[in-house]
């Protein structure tokens, strides 16, 4: 274990689906020592990357769950979580980033900033992890890495400035040139594992020095001993500048940004020399918990050992020697044999086995301190639970979770399937929370939920080859919502008298929309002087909360509504608990049908890319399928057309796509927002759901 925390960096490599991620972290495991041998992504040589070690990753050529590593670079220990680019295992991103201290953004040299990098750009700064940028990909055909750096900022809005330029893009991309120390770094050896020095090549001595005064310019705005040097004339040395770049990447007030070839093995060494320049060290950062008792409270918390211990688990996995917990340690020492408590559940556990996880390998250790990542065996936990030694009662904050957008109703094919069919769902429920399971009432069916077709039928192939159980899948379904339009109040009484005490209560108040962006449910309490005691006002928020869960016109639940109490009745004996739940229900759904319910939609955010020729059949088909676009642009030759589209009108996108535009297109899709539907779609949609009704 490093005990120099100053030497630790937890860093995550995000970027939008194939813009090399897995291809750059295979390439950080072959220099720094981990892996003896670099195998390709989509495992043609039959062995594959490291960090994709499930069959269907290997198969696809693509990352569905996250993987962690650890390895050292120089005397420094780098921990490095590998997340997928497809914006259907967004979870997986989620997870890790909450956990991270640093990133790296990376982007292809051809393609820029494309859909998906902006989603991972936003959940950068949701979590608020510096990051530098790596521009991969310099050697393929339409290369431009300095384009691209504009695009950051233009249209990521990061301060983005390079501090590479490459020597020769696309077939003569042959390494890069630090605009820092103005050296030539090229890369020799099979797998360019030799880095060779020398001078700046003559023919881009001007190139250089424009790009250098740029960097000097950015790092003057920002910082005034530089801009003093800068006006004074003096020569702005890389060892004024290190110090400052590295203070502003932690602000995230600048982006270092640099250029190479992962998979022609040219840039890694130098992008590793960056992580440990200009990314933070744990000590480097803020974390806090909130005290479990008083969740108005924060607790700050510091990576010391001698602390009591706080950890965090993020990603749960069914190993072969049962749950397998990732966890996070912010704080203290975890041991072997040690007893650890469950801030969530207020279960005891004893540290059985514990291990530092090398992709699918495990190494035994004896122990872990704060800043490590390590996993548990035998613990039973949910992910984002929070674990302490006792001495101290806080929970942290967990991650970001999306609510499923698309469902499909599955069940075993025989009864002999049952059983293996329970146990899958039960254990990828649990390590996913973006794959949710629940029963249909009506027809009793098992539906499960998730963030796209393509997340639902990763899970749905999990489940034949892991588990051996054969399943029916029934047609994807559209997870629709309700809202209301407009203020409406209420006055209920439920009055009721069978014998001995009865049931009163008599709430009123009113329901009105919430403005977008705003909770989709909030309680408003405006009673005063008594007339609901406060012990029975809770129930009312329950029962609005009750009604919520499913609206009146197609049985999908309610959001985006604000609902008050400011005056009701009560009665010394008749009236509980159970009485103002029940009225404060019928009150919202009398109410609700009278504010101008409607059904809302998710709209994808749908991004295509395909040759210039077949614009126009693209622009038709997204119309076709009531898409809005939102903007266009040319990149070598490619239409980029970015749309909102609902989501409804996307399935069999993929093979209408392909059929039109020869197989030369490609597109991402995701979630961006829920809208109302047009009238008669509407209108469409509850006939549906009344003939449902009438042939069950």
């Amino acid at each position: 274990m490093i005990k120099d925390l100053n030497k630790l960096r937890n860093i995550g490599i995000s970027a939008h689906i194939d813009s090399g991620k897995t291809t750059l972290t295979e390439r950080i495991l072959f220099y720094t020592g981990k892996i003896h041998a670099i195998h390709d992504v989509k495992g043609k040589d039959g062995v594959g990357a490291k960090m994709d070690h499930m069959e269907l990753e290997r198969e696809k050529g693509i990352t569905i769950q996250s993987a962690a590593t650890y390895s050292t670079w120089g005397d420094y220990a780098i921990n490095i979580i590998d997340t997928p680019g497809h914006v259907d295992f967004t979870i997986e991103v989620e997870r890790a980033l909450r956990v991270l201290d640093g990133g790296i953004l990376g982007l292809c040299s051809v393609s820029g900033v494309q859909s998906q990098s902006i989603t991972v750009d936003r959940q950068l700064r949701r979590y608020e992890v510096p990051n530098i940028a790596f521009i991969n990909k310099c050697d393929r055909a339409g290369a431009d890495p300095f384009n691209v750096t504009e695009e950051l900022r233009e249209e990521l809005k990061h301060n983005a400035v390079m501090m590479q330029i490459p020597i020769g893009l696309e077939d003569r991309h042959e390494g890069s040139v630090d605009l820092m120390t103005r050296t030539a770094y090229y890369f020799d050896g099979d797998n360019g594992e030799i880095v060779r020095e020398e001078e700046c090549p003559e023919e881009l001595v001007d190139q250089m020095e424009k790009y250098r005064e740029k960097l000097v310019e950015a790092v003057a705005d920002l910082d005034d001993e530089i801009a003093m040097a800068y006006l004074e004339g003096e020569e702005v040395t890389a060892e004024m500048l290190e110090p400052v770049i590295r203070r502003l990447t932690l602000e995230r007030e600048m982006t270092p940004v640099f250029v190479g070839s992962a998979l022609k093995n040219k840039g890694v060494q130098p992008l590793l020399d960056a992580v440990v320049k200009y990314l933070p060290c744990p000590l480097e950062m803020e974390y806090e918990a909130l005290e479990r008792e008083d969740e108005e409270q924060t607790v700050e918390l510091f990576p010391d050992a001698e602390k009591p211990l706080v950890m965090l688990s993020f990603k749960l996995e069914d190993g072969r020697y049962g749950q397998l917990t990732y966890c996070r340690i912010y704080q203290g020492t975890l041991e072997k044999g040690q007893d650890i408590y469950n801030m969530t559940s207020d279960a005891k556990h004893k540290v059985g086995r514990l291990v530092r996880m090398h992709s699918d390998e495990m190494h035994e250790i004896e122990k872990a301190e704060a800043g490590d990542i390590v996993a548990l065996f035998g613990i039973d936990c949910y992910s984002g639970d929070t674990f302490t030694d006792g001495e101290i009662e806080v929970t942290m904050t967990s991650m970001f979770v999306p609510d499923p957008v698309i469902t499909f109703a599955v069940e075993p094919k025989s009864t002999e399937d049952y059983q293996n069919f329970s146990k899958a769902l039960n254990r990828f429920s649990k390590e996913d929370p973006t794959f949710q399971v629940s029963r249909d009432k009506e027809s009793n069916e098992t539906i499960i939920g998730g963030m796209g077709e393509l997340h639902l039928q990763v899970y749905i192939e999990r489940i034949r080859r892991e588990y051996d159980a054969e399943i029916n899948v029934g047609a994807p379904q559209v997870a629709y919502r309700e809202t209301i339009t407009k203020r409406t109040e209420f006055d209920h009484t439920l009055k009721k008298q069978t014998g001995g005490s009865g049931q009163y209560a008599r709430v009123v108040g009113y329901i009105e929309p919430t403005e977008p962006g705003e909770e989709e449910y909030e309680f408003l309490n405006e009673i005063r002087g008594g007339v609901i005691p406060r012990d029975f006002q809770p129930a009312c928020d329950k029962g609005f909360k009750d009604a919520m869960q499913e609206g009146q016109l197609i049985g999908f639940p309610i959001v985006n509504v604000r609902a008050c109490i400011n005056d009701g009745d009560n009665h010394a004996v008749d009236s509980s608990d159970m009485a103002f739940r029940i009225a404060s229900r019928q009150a919202f759904k009398d109410a609700y049908k009278k504010a101008d319910p409607v059904i809302l939609e998710p709209i994808m955010k749908v991004e295509v890319e395909c040759p210039e020729e077949f614009s126009g059949s693209v622009l038709g088909g997204i119309n076709r399928r009531r898409g809005m676009i939102t903007g266009s642009k040319t990149r070598q030759g490619y239409a980029i057309i970015a749309a909102e589209v609902p989501l409804s009108e996307m399935f069999g996108y993929s093979n209408s796509l392909r059929s039109s535009t020869q197989g030369k297109a490609e597109f991402t899709m995701e979630f961006e927002k829920y809208s109302p539907v047009p009238a008669q779609v509407q209108e469409a949609l509850i006939e549906e759901k009344e003939r449902e009704e009438a042939n069950s």
